[in-house]
């Protein structure tokens, strides 16, 4: 049971200020074949963001100061246009960890185009991308999600094929990096800067020759949010400062201090992203802070809704830690209905609501909600952090889908390190019946990030005393493999068990789709391979919308779960590994 120790071993620290692991010495580099590689100077290679049917954010980082200059074409099916679409932009970099953008305009609808980015001495990297499609149109759709890359766990063959898929837009759903968790770049919290911007520089390069996060940035265009690791775990940017013994800073909010403006910054500077902040008539918490929010349309097949859910939620409520307390439990649902509690913020609150009025009455078909924390009810273990937390915000934003007739709602989200799809209830208040909507989710990911969610929900019962050393036996004795058959005899199948086994406790839908007696509200979703949970693998989801029928197909790609002295000590056969599916579903739109 070595293995299982270790991992508590290792989440305990994690969990300790101040802790370093220790890591063994690095590897020699492993040569594998990746041809696009992005060259020296531009050691990140290019990215596009941001983009709506007539602009675009391009993005590169040179490894020296200089000019780097940006080019973009129109791609026809007879190639790349002769002329550039206009005079060459430049950008004249300073400071090497400090990346620049230029914002290129008069861009066409359902277009594809194809740039570049050159530096003084010769390098240049390119990427492409496809435009969205004009007000109206039904052309179908493809795009990516996951979340959750730590630098330790360099490079990521978990999403070695996602470059490949023709992609329309890729989603980070957060946890870019993770601060917190000593890496090569920087072995300790980051504190300053510089050390944040070499935590997002460690993830964007090329490692025992592999960069497959650059070769997907070059590939589509990147859409991003920031979860808590970007600055520190749980972080709180609506909290007082003075809440939490990592910020040095006595009065104001943690969302105005050194540390996490440090974090945020080098978020933001990493993304292919135009910058924008709140007004000054916004929320006190929200005024003058950077908006990260978008809302962006994809014809008539899609409309994408960006979340920050970190920058102005309130202080997390303390962690249930006895699920057979049911007095603990009633004070936690108690708390986490008070109405001034928010996640959001007010502004963002509002921003989300509207537009996804504006999406339904504009005929839009699917509406995906991207949320770096789950939606969906888990066990309360780790509740304070995701929206059961702030449970009258919840029901809000839920009741409102309900109300409005706000047809084929998905929230899309990470954090848990491992996918995991499931209808979504809410309540009216503690203790009150479970009501359905129409609208489900599921968490994405993770690109690299240990524990997987399978091995941390085990960790956690094993830990609260729930689980006896026969059950860690057991466990250890499984299989890890994917199918859709609930005889427990691998090891998804077997927490996903022991998870429903709680959820069924507190009167919560167990994972999946099918089967689900919801009423109008029930999603009409069939299982076509694996299961509605991979809880041991790292990987990649994948969302086709049909043109003709609008059926969204979900496909989830993985390869098994690794920790980083495996990857020291065994990387070729790491790094050889190809994602599989894992988990596919499709869902019929509603009416």
């Amino acid at each position: 049971m070595r293995s299982i120790r270790w991992a508590i071993a290792v989440a305990a620290c994690l969990s300790i200020a101040g802790c370093v692991l220790l890591t063994p010495p690095e590897a020699p580099p492993v040569a594998v074949p990746a041809p696009d590689l992005p060259p020296p100077g531009l050691p990140n290679g290019v990215a596009a963001g941001d983009v709506t049917q007539e602009s675009a954010v391009l993005w590169a980082r040179a490894a020296d100061p200089g000019v780097v200059t940006f080019t973009i074409q129109l791609q026809t099916t007879a190639g790349t246009g002769d002329d550039p679409l206009s005079a060459p932009l430049t950008r004249t970099v300073t400071e090497p960890l400090l990346p620049v953008t230029v914002t290129v305009t008069g861009l066409s609808p359902a277009a594809d185009y194809r740039y570049q980015a050159t530096i003084a001495n010769g390098d240049s990297a390119a990427g492409h991308f496809h435009t969205p499609a004009g007000e109206g149109e039904r052309r179908g759709l493809r795009f990516a999600a996951t979340g959750d890359v730590r630098g330790d766990l360099a490079p990521y063959p978990a999403i070695a094929n996602a470059p490949a898929r023709d992609l329309d837009f890729f989603v980070n759903l957060g946890d870019t990096i993770y601060a917190d968790v000593p890496s090569p770049a920087v072995p300790k919290q980051a504190q300053t800067i510089e050390e944040f911007r070499l935590k997002q520089d460690e993830v964007n390069s090329t490692e025992r020759g592999l960069n497959t996060l650059a070769s997907l940035r070059a590939s589509t265009i990147s859409f991003a949010t920031l979860d808590d690791h970007e600055i520190l775990n749980n972080v709180a940017g609506g909290a007082p400062a003075n809440s939490s013994r990592y910020f040095a800073e006595n009065s104001g909010l943690i969302n105005e201090t050194r540390l996490y403006r440090a974090g945020l910054d080098a978020f933001l500077i990493y993304q292919p992203t135009q910058v924008e902040t709140y007004g000054s008539d916004a929320d006190a918490r929200m005024a003058g802070r950077p908006r990260i929010y978008r809302y962006r349309t994809f014809g008539a097949d899609a409309a994408l809704f960006v979340l920050d859910m970190r920058s102005f939620r309130d202080e997390p409520l303390p962690r249930v830690t006895d699920l057979d307390d049911a007095d603990t439990r009633a004070r936690f649902e108690q708390a986490s209905f008070d109405p001034a509690r928010t996640i959001l913020g007010a502004d963002q609150m509002a921003e989300l609501q509207r537009d996804l009025l504006d999406a339904q009455q504009r005929g839009i078909t699917w509406k995906f909600v991207v949320s770096p924390d789950p939606m969906q009810y888990l066990d309360m273990t780790a509740a304070p952090d995701r929206w059961q937390g702030y449970a009258a915000e919840r029901t809000a934003l839920l009741r409102f889908i309900a109300e409005e007739g706000i047809a084929n709602v998905v929230f899309i989200t990470a954090d848990i390190h491992g996918t995991v799809v499931n209808n979504l209830t809410y309540q009216e208040g503690p203790g009150e019946p479970q009501i359905p909507v129409a609208a489900w989710e599921i968490a994405v990911g993770p690109v690299a990030a240990h524990p997987p969610f399978g091995l941390a929900m085990f960790l956690t019962y094993l830990q609260l005393g729930m689980l006896t050393d026969a059950d860690e036996a057991h466990y250890e004795s499984l299989p890890v493999r994917h199918d859709s058959d609930d005889t427990p005899d691998d090891r998804d199948d077997y927490v996903k068990g022991l998870i429903n086994e709680q959820m069924a406790r507190f009167g919560y839908n167990p994972f999946g789709l099918a089967d689900v007696e919801a009423g109008e509200a029930a999603i009409e979703a069939e299982l076509l391979q694996g299961d509605y949970m991979a809880g041991h693998v790292y990987g990649w989801s994948e969302f086709e919308i049909d043109a003709t029928s609008q059926a969204l197909t979900v496909t989830t790609y993985g390869i098994p779960a690794y920790v980083a002295n495996e990857m020291a000590h065994d990387a070729e056969a790491i790094v050889a590994r190809m994602p599989e599916v894992v988990s596919q579903f499709v869902v019929q739109a509603r009416e």
